[in-house]
């Protein structure tokens, strides 16, 4: 997961592209991890700790993930040809929408 998202920061062509390469693999490789802790020490202590640490982590990156993202679009960082939706584009820059 590690090589993956090392592959993606460094291929993705702007900085929202690979803060997603680089903050999916971060949660989903500390719960593969916690789990493997969990099942080979079974008891409550250690399945409460594991379920808080992941919970914890599941809450707070995506939240410091996005605030990554926006400061990096409030700073011109992003390449607008890339989103499929701006939403914070001002209204005479807003495509047609194909409804």
């Amino acid at each position: 997961m590690c090589f993956a998202a090392g592959v993606g920061v460094i291929r993705f062509p702007d900085v929202l592209s690979r803060l997603h390469a680089a903050t999916k693999p971060q949660i989903l490789g500390l719960i593969a991890v916690t789990v493997d802790i969990a099942v080979n020490d079974f008891r409550l202590g250690t399945v409460t700790l594991v379920v808080a640490i992941v919970a914890f982590q599941a809450l707070t990156a995506p939240m410091a993930a996005h605030l990554v993202a926006r400061a990096a679009y409030a700073q011109g960082q992003s390449r607008p040809d890339l989103l499929f939706v701006d939403e914070f584009a001002p209204a005479d820059r807003q495509p047609p929408r194909g409804d």
